[in-house]
């Protein structure tokens, strides 16, 4: 053969040499190029749309998600005080501390209240309290409209009240001294009965505590201020939601009645936004009077901050979730003021957004409760009963992602509002779509060049089998290879029978083939599967219960192969995984799939067995042991994430063409997406395995995930 091929002229050359038209390999040069090119710009534009809109999807419903369980927590933060101030009032204390302060106030009515007294009482109003509430709330008050019109409200305030002098200092002092030292029967009743109260304030953390009674009158308060004698039913403060709550909540004459106010700005407290839960004293007999707790702004502050952790929570460098009132404002205070207050309040004046009294007083008092105004599109629709997200201005004029939701609570009508800025919501956006065109940049130059390389190659056996192909193909060795067409397929096909000295040994080779291809089907899949398969089934699944799944996944092996050769890396991964085989094998686990960083496995799913999670927990420890021998061998530093769940899955091909056998179902769903919880190494189970294995194996709880619409506890290997 080679001296037929070998027999061209010098003529023969010349011409094929300088024949015209494109070469085959031009030709396929440009037809691999247009195929690649065309096929590489078409998915990356498709992934690049899905892949945006996916993260700008997960920004969003990551903050719906946040906002969703502040709302849970802010519901609940109030349903415990609601609770904690209805078992405070029925306490046996309580209505000790009721019944005899009332009578205590009856007998002080019948105290005479002289000129010099009253006067003293006028001072204390004019020099010491008035004067602190118009610094500390910058308006202006007269003095005598909150003196008590009750002699028994102007002793009390006289024996107590005017002892408060330095407003930051005397308070703790008022808290314990309950005996004024003037023998009558409420400062006995006050010292004897009145630790209740403290113990309150000290332990349960309240900001003031108040006794009123059935009339209105205050008979007691815990720091003893210039609520302490008042009645709000005709008193200065008659009109607040204070009193309507308290009128309201004793009108129902039962101690299962529970009231609650919006804040609002109580004088006695020096004018700062306040909230009360207002309870009744009594028992399933009668009611004696109401105590009044008044709530920490801070512990409201507390659950829509985290504690501050935004960060830790999501929430990113922007991102906070804040509290609005019917009347627009603030009923939470914002995380631009907790962090950076000179920033905010110079953003609030410079947009315009209040006015400038009002944004330096946010900024000396640091809070933003009944101050900032929040007048956007988000809280219109949440205020109307209407929940979602929307993308545009909040309340300092940025551009931000907002979730918004109107709060289910009884007797507060407020609207929770979650937002970050846009610039950081979508970063990962940007993020995505920088690398995308950088990919397909270099995708098409990588294209180019083994497009340039696969011509080369394809056409060069090509060159050195044209001479001999037609001659074997007729059979006939002597015969000269005839000329075909002015390129290479032309002498391709002249030659193309050349296939024709190969039928004697194809029937053989059939065979063999057939049974490599019986033994490589039996290694992708189960017999059973593989039988449906050779009869021409369509769609091959099979269910399967109890058994258990381990994906895992190993950890740092990029960086471990980083700078060795595609061969010495496969060699690595190779030696790796005969090692996850040798251990399933031992285990008595079956090995599903395996994937260049993972591997997935399972237990009594082809053959059952009843102690298939603790076979699978056993064999996911297997594999550290694999893992730390393979790294000690090789110098590596390669981990193991691996997650371990039990329940019923389904097995079968996916797609016939590529012979594709996998698992799916809850179970394996849940073992991989638990094994990332932390996102460090190491086994991780669900609390069905857990529940399973706890007296065989050691665990701690890592966290939970979200499954089936549960919340799902994750336990990690000791």
């Amino acid at each position: 053969m080679s001296e037929v091929a070998g027999e061209k002229t010098g003529t023969e050359r010349r011409r094929f040499r300088f024949r015209g038209g494109l070469s085959i390999q031009s030709k396929l040069l440009i037809m691999l190029l247009a195929v690649s090119l065309v096929s590489s710009v078409v998915v990356g534009a498709i992934g690049f749309i899905n892949g945006r809109q996916s993260l700008h999807d997960a920004a969003v419903d990551q903050l719906i998600t946040i906002r969703s369980m502040r709302a849970a927590e802010i519901v609940e933060a109030i349903d415990d005080v609601k609770e904690g101030a209805s078992l405070h009032s029925r306490n046996l204390s309580a209505q000790t501390l009721s019944n005899t302060m009332n009578a205590a106030w009856d007998e002080l009515q019948q105290q005479e209240i002289t000129d010099d007294q009253l006067a003293q009482l006028e001072a204390y109003y004019a020099d010491t309290f008035i004067p602190e509430l118009e610094n500390r709330a910058g308006e202006q008050y007269g003095d005598a409209a909150f003196i008590p019109e009750s002699n028994a409200g102007r002793y009390l305030q006289l024996q107590y009240s005017t002892k408060n002098q330095d407003f930051d200092a005397d308070y703790d002092a008022l808290l314990a001294g309950n005996d004024a030292g003037d023998g009558t029967s409420y400062s006995a009743g006050a010292e004897r009965y009145g630790d209740y109260f403290t113990r309150l304030i000290e332990r349960a953390g309240y900001e003031d505590a108040l006794l009123l009674n059935l009339d209105g009158d205050v008979v007691f308060s815990a720091y003893k201020g210039v609520d302490l004698g008042t009645n709000v039913n005709t008193g200065p403060y008659r009109d607040t939601a204070f009193a309507q709550t308290y009128r309201d909540t004793i009108a129902t004459n039962t101690v299962d009645a529970i009231g609650i106010t919006d804040f609002e700005r109580w004088i006695p407290s020096l004018n700062i936004p306040t909230m009360w839960v207002i309870s009744p004293v009594g028992n399933d007999s009668g009611i004696t009077g109401a105590m009044a707790l008044q709530i920490p702004l801070s512990r409201i502050n507390d659950v829509m901050t985290g504690g501050e952790q935004w960060k830790e929570q999501g929430l990113g460098d922007t991102g906070e979730v804040y509290l609005v009132g019917r009347d627009g404002l603030m009923r939470s205070t914002s995380r631009r003021l907790v962090e950076d207050p000179e920033d905010y309040v110079e953003r609030l004046i410079s947009g315009g957004v209040v006015a400038p009294t009002i944004a330096n007083r946010i900024g000396e008092i640091k809070g933003t409760v009944l101050l900032q105004p929040v007048e956007t599109f988000a809280v219109g629709e949440a205020q109307a009963g209407r929940s979602g997200t929307v993308v545009g201005r909040d309340y300092i004029g940025g551009d931000s992602v907002t979730a918004y939701a109107p709060l289910e609570m009884e007797d507060l009508d407020w609207v929770i509002i979650a937002r970050i800025d846009t610039a950081e919501a979508f970063d990962p956006v940007n993020d995505f779509t920088r690398n995308v065109l950088l990919s397909l940049l270099g995708i098409l130059l990588g294209v180019s060049l083994l497009s340039l390389l696969l011509a080369q190659v394809f056409t060069r056996p090509i060159h050195r089998l044209v001479g001999a192909v037609h001659r074997v193909a007729e059979g006939d060795l002597d015969v000269q290879v005839p000329q075909g067409s002015r390129d290479e397929f032309g002498d391709l096909g002249n030659a193309f029978n050349d296939m024709a000295s190969s039928l004697r040994i194809k029937q053989e080779l059939i065979d063999e083939q057939q049974k490599e291809n019986e033994k490589l089907l039996h290694t992708l899949m189960p017999e059973s599967v593989a039988a449906k398969y050779k009869k021409g089934d369509e769609a091959i699944s099979e269910a399967h219960e109890n058994v258990s799944v381990v994906f895992a996944e190993l950890v740092g092996f990029d960086e471990a192969v980083r700078g060795q050769s595609a061969a010495e890396e496969i060699a690595l991964l190779n030696t790796l995984m005969r090692g996850f085989d040798e251990a399933a094998e031992k285990a008595g686990v079956e090995k599903v799939r395996t994937l260049r960083g993972g591997y997935l496995a399972s237990s009594g799913l082809i053959v059952p067995r009843v102690d298939n999670i603790r076979r699978s927990v056993e064999f996911a420890k297997n594999l550290l042991e694999v893992l730390e021998r393979f790294n000690s061998q090789h110098g590596t530093q390669i981990g193991l994430r691996a997650g371990v769940d039990a329940g019923t899955v389904t097995s079968g091909l996916v797609a016939r063409t590529t012979l594709a056998y996998d698992l799916w179902g809850d179970a394996v769903n849940l073992a991989y997406r638990v094994r990332s919880v932390t996102g460090e190494p190491g086994i991780y189970v669900s609390q069905t395995v857990r529940d399973r294995t706890q007296e065989l194996v050691t665990y701690v709880e890592a966290g939970t995930v979200e499954a089936q619409g549960r919340t799902e506890t994750v336990w990690k290997v000791v």
